[in-house]
């Protein structure tokens, strides 16, 4: 392998963040992706004024606290649906590539691992659901330095905790916000754009850009 560690983001990336709606979109109404977009903006907003403010809360706070916000503004959602979508974030589907590349990733000798926002009891609930608990080596999250990503601490856990240099790592997210935090760090990034979003953070652009997880398998 090109690089001794692949850092994998995992909302966005490994698990489908908008799946937990879409389990229940027929109770949910016509504005269901609405109602998950708002849901899944918030819960990004809320991170990055936490960490600004240095008034820390975990990921799944702030994931309720993005809901109840989002039911607000998409008054044809049933309230009644809370606890349902919340139960179903645990357990959000992977992506369809996501096994059979980290398997390949792992079979040419790389170590492994999440970096997220998300708290250990919600990363350790996604993992063992997908079936990805036997491939990933560590799940690195943010609870253990309080900040949110991109605070370059973030990214510091997973160099400090397994001794690399930050280009020894290649690190892969769906969101180029993260993208452009880890590449300040002095990761490899390699943004996963799967929605085709418009490139922006010019000044830190990605190694490398693919439209999902596949390309990595070719491209290392």
């Amino acid at each position: 392998m090109r690089h001794s560690a692949y850092i994998f983001d995992a909302y966005g990336t490994l698990f489908d963040v908008h799946a937990a709606v879409r389990r229940h979109a027929a109770d949910i109404g016509p504005e269901g992706q609405l109602l998950s977009e708002i849901w899944r903006a918030k819960q990004l907003e809320y991170s990055w004024v936490r960490t600004l403010m240095g008034a820390y809360v975990d990921f799944w706070q702030l994931t309720e606290q993005a809901l109840d916000f989002a039911f607000l503004k998409v008054p044809s959602a049933d309230p009644a649906m809370r606890s349902k979508l919340l139960d179903a974030y645990w357990r959000l589907d992977c992506y369809p590539e996501v096994p059979a590349v980290l398997r390949g990733l792992k079979d040419n000798g790389a170590r492994l691992a999440i970096l997220s926002n998300g708290s250990p009891a919600m990363l350790e609930a996604a993992v063992r659901s997908a079936g990805l608990d036997l491939i990933v080596d560590e799940i690195f999250s943010v609870d253990s330095v309080r900040r949110f990503k991109t605070d370059q601490s973030v990214y510091d856990l997973v160099a400090s905790s397994w001794r690399l240099y930050p280009d020894a790592i290649s690190f892969q997210s769906s969101n180029r916000w993260d993208i452009a935090g880890a590449t300040r760090f002095g990761c490899r990034t390699v943004w996963i754009n799967r929605s085709g979003q418009p490139d922006e953070y010019k000044d830190l652009p990605p190694a490398l850009i693919l439209p999902s997880l596949e390309g990595l398998l070719v491209h290392g």
